[in-house]
């Protein structure tokens, strides 16, 4: 069941009392009493901390040192990690642990940062901000900059084949290749340029699922599949992962969206109102404030909730937190 068969939902009409309840159903709270043993902001903050000990000791602050500097400046600025802690997450549902994942949890992070750098630069999104701090380019010039995204890439896949272990080598082979597809010709590039070339043009919401569901959602979608496979998923358990993070992605998309047009650059850590000032496309804008804010809930309730839904509650308790928290997130 791909996400576009189940988007179609009334994100614009009044929501009734039973979509009131299910929307209830997943605040914080209610996962609380859920999961009374499942402490998830020690959870974040622990696998936070794993990641960003293991992304240091990645990139040294060694020679070449220019190079190594510019990449640590963006991989070590700081962030919420949701890409990495999705992977670790989604390994321990299927069965796997942290320690598998971790590798394949660094890479993930490594190719966001870098495609972070790239869309920075003044012939993409042209930003001065970012994670609350002046944009890689800013501080080490434009071609330093691409430099440094792409010896992140090239890193990532480097990483995972060097320091994944006790992992079977088709399982290994299987998730490079998604992480490949992922950022390749196929994967974020070609819906990057969809997403450029659609600046101040008219776009309808079949026109900006299809740019953020191949974009935003991508990475998103590699870190929960990518770690699925090394944890020893079945093709049943990855592609269910595979629908659940096609949901949290769009949904990440959308409270991104609602977020640039009701908080502060100083709130975000980067540059608020951007996709108002370039004339983009976004969820706002075709459904109305509102109307966003509800497809969001209905993101999470009625789509991610219900793939996890087939799965060991206790084993995915992390992964529902973490559906609620994009959902409800501030910055």
């Amino acid at each position: 069941m791909s996400v576009n068969m189940k988007i179609r939902a009334s994100h614009v009409a009044n929501s009734s009392l039973a979509e009131a309840m299910q929307v209830q159903e997943i605040r914080p709270s209610y996962l609380d009493f859920l999961f009374p043993n499942f402490h998830f902001e020690e959870y974040m903050k622990t696998k936070a901390i794993r990641v960003n000990r293991e992304l240091d000791d990645a990139v040294p602050l060694q020679d070449p040192m220019k190079i190594h500097e510019t990449m640590r400046y963006s991989l070590l600025a700081g962030g919420k990690r949701v890409r990495p802690i999705l992977c670790i997450a989604s390994c321990e549902l299927v069965g796997g642990d942290e320690e598998l994942a971790i590798p394949m949890a660094c890479a993930v992070e490594m190719i966001h940062t870098m495609s972070l750098i790239h869309d920075d630069l003044p012939c993409m999104d042209n930003d001065d901000l970012r994670r609350g701090k002046p944009t890689n380019r800013k501080v080490y010039g434009e071609e330093t900059a691409v430099l440094a995204g792409d010896a992140l890439l090239s890193l990532a896949f480097g990483h995972v084949a060097a320091k994944t272990s006790n992992v079977s080598a088709g399982r290994v082979i299987k998730a490079i290749a998604e992480l490949a597809s992922t950022v390749g010709s196929e994967g974020l590039v070609p819906r990057h340029i969809v997403d450029l070339t659609s600046e101040g043009k008219q776009v309808n919401l079949n026109g900006l699922e299809y740019i953020h569901v191949n974009k935003t959602s991508k990475l998103l979608e590699a870190a929960v599949v990518c770690a699925a496979i090394m944890g020893g998923g079945n093709l049943s358990e990855v592609e269910r992962m595979r629908n659940y993070a096609r949901c949290i992605g769009l949904l990440f998309q959308v409270v991104d969206d609602i977020l640039d047009v009701t908080k502060s650059s100083e709130e975000l850590g980067k540059t608020a109102g951007k996709d108002l000032a370039s004339d983009k496309a976004t969820y706002p804008n075709l459904m109305g404030l509102e109307g966003a804010k509800k497809f969001a809930d209905e993101l999470v309730v009625a789509m991610a909730i219900e793939e996890l839904s087939y799965f060991d509650a206790v084993k995915a308790a992390a992964l529902y937190h973490l559906a609620n928290y994009i959902a409800y997130r501030h910055n």
